[in-house]
């Protein structure tokens, strides 16, 4: 089996979702139950990467991702994931520093869409992730429109995710807005749900919505343990 290196952290609870999922992934592949995947794990301090992505520093963003991910390579590591949809607005810079492959979020989701023959769906994250293109973009390029909340909804979503969910707080009243938001998403031709941060999986599940739900954490992971059992 590949080592996979895991850039986590960001938040550690959606990090503690990649390790189990890649874990029971590879497990279940196999007869031996007790089988489990070679993992380094780097769970990075959020809390400056928080202040850097508010300050709309990527410079520095992508440099500690650079040296963290370098570290990862020279541990063992012989496949990557990032395990946050935010931080891959520095994807290819990342990318361009270190001889081993990483998987983008995107990929997983993208090609579990199109299996689906979805081209227009719902999409939840970060301010960054919903305001800005670059993961609209690699969407866009394989044929699927991602329709995103309202500028008010978008201020909404992104509190939940930074001020409760990243923290490990769950509540009945913001899983009913997100599931109004993602309904008001549907009756503009949304034809299913991505969950376009790590952390969202925690609060809106398939049983919350009536339209498919593409959770970008688990179809990384999944992806990843693949990679791992290739």
């Amino acid at each position: 089996m590949k080592t996979i290196g895991l850039l986590g952290g960001m938040s550690w609870e959606s990090s503690v979702l990649y390790y189990q999922t890649i874990n029971r992934t590879v497990r279940d592949a196999g007869q031996d139950r007790l089988r489990s995947a070679p993992i380094i794990l780097d769970s990075v301090d959020f809390a400056p990467m928080a202040r850097w992505m508010g300050a709309a520093d990527f410079e520095a963003i992508a440099a500690f991702l650079i040296t963290r991910a370098k570290m990862l390579e020279a541990a063992g590591a012989q496949v990557l994931g990032l395990c946050t949809n935010t931080m891959h607005k520095v994807f290819e810079r990342i990318t361009a520093q270190v001889a081993i492959p990483m998987i983008h979020i995107a990929t997983p989701t993208i090609a579990a869409l199109q299996a689906a023959g979805v081209q227009r769906a719902a999409f939840c994250g970060t301010q960054l992730s919903m305001s800005e293109r670059f993961l609209a973009d690699v969407y866009a390029q394989a044929g699927i429109e991602l329709l995103m909340p309202a500028p008010l909804q978008k201020n909404e979503v992104h509190r939940i995710i930074m001020s409760e969910l990243c923290q490990g707080v769950v509540r009945d009243e913001s899983r009913a807005a997100y599931v109004q938001i993602l309904a008001d998403l549907q009756s503009q031709g949304a034809q299913a749900v991505v969950l376009g941060c790590t952390e969202i999986t925690l609060l809106v599940q398939a049983q919350h919505i009536d339209v498919p739900l593409f959770d970008t954490a688990d179809l990384h992971a999944k992806a990843l343990a693949q990679a791992c059992l290739s």
